[in-house]
C-alpha cells in the first residue's frame, strides 16, 4: 500500500508505534506545502491528523485534504477528549476519530475498518500460516478448513501472534499489546489463554505456539 500522511511531524508516540507494528507505511508532514511535494505517485493511501495540540490547525489541514483535486480518504482524526463537543457539524472533514489517551488496540481496529470500508489498501484481510487462516474481516479463524470456536480475547491473541511469526514475546508485552495498556491482570492470564488456544488448535497443530523457556511465547517460525 502507499504511505499514509501523518500530521504533524511530531505525532504522539503510540500513534507512530502502532503504525510501525501494524506494518503501515507513513510519512510525517509538518507543512501544507509539503503534502503535495511528498505525495506518492499513486496518491496517499489515507491520512491521520493529530489534533491534540491545535484543533483549528488540524481542521484547516482536513479541509485542505478534502478540497484537493485528489481527495484523501480515509481520514482519521485524533483528538483530546475535552474537544469532543467541537467535532459537531465538522463530520464532513473526517471519516472517523479516536480520542487521547490513545488505546492502541482501538486505534488499530479503527484503521482496519476504515480501510475496508473505503476499499483502500488494507494491510491484510487474511493471515495464513500453514493450515491456519485468520480472517480479519469476519473475525474468524480456521485450521484445515475447520472453524475454531474462539472467545474474543483468544481470537485477538491468536491474530497478534500469527501476525508476527517467529518473534518471541514475553508475557508482559502480550498483556499490553493484546489486552491493553490499562489491563491489570497478571501474567497467568496469558498462560491460561495460550493453553486454551493450544487445546482448540488440537494436538496436531498446538505446536504452532511454542513456549520459549524463561522468556515467553513464539508463534511458528519466521517465514521468508
Amino acid at each position: 500500500m502507499e504511505p499514509l500522511l501523518i500530521y504533524p511531524e511530531s505525532a504522539p508516540f503510540h500513534v507512530v508505534k502502532t503504525l510501525e507494528e501494524g506494518g503501515y507505511p507513513f510519512i510525517p508532514v509538518g507543512l501544507i506545502s509539503r503534502i503535495t511535494q511528498l505525495e506518492p505517485e499513486e496518491g496517499w493511501s489515507g491520512a491521520i491528523i493529530c489534533a491534540d495540540q491545535n484543533l483549528d490547525d488540524a481542521f484547516f489541514i482536513c479541509r485542505h485534504l478534502r478540497t484537493k483535486e485528489r481527495q484523501i480518504s480515509p481520514l482519521l482524526l485524533i483528538v483530546d477528549r475535552t474537544n469532543l463537543d467541537k467535532l459537531e457539524l465538522r463530520e464532513d472533514l473526517f471519516d472517523d476519530f479516536v480520542t487521547l489517551p490513545l488505546d492502541p488496540r482501538e486505534f488499530q481496529v479503527r484503521l482496519q475498518r476504515l480501510f475496508f470500508r473505503t476499499g483502500r489498501g488494507l494491510t491484510q484481510e487474511l493471515i495464513e500460516y500453514g493450515p491456519l487462516k485468520v480472517n480479519l474481516e469476519t473475525y474468524q479463524a480456521s485450521v484445515s478448513g475447520k472453524l475454531l470456536d474462539l472467545t474474543y480475547m483468544e481470537y485477538q491473541l491468536l491474530t497478534f501472534l500469527a501476525s508476527h511469526p517467529g518473534r518471541v514475546f514475553d508475557r508482559e508485552t502480550l498483556l499490553s499489546r493484546v489486552w491493553g495498556y490499562e489491563y491489570y491482570g497478571g501474567a497467568r492470564t496469558v498462560d491460561v489463554h495460550i493453553r486454551r488456544l493450544r487445546a482448540k488448535l488440537g494436538e496436531q497443530h498446538e505446536s504452532m505456539i511454542e513456549t520459549v523457556r524463561s522468556v515467553g511465547y513464539r508463534f511458528g517460525r519466521h517465514q521468508k
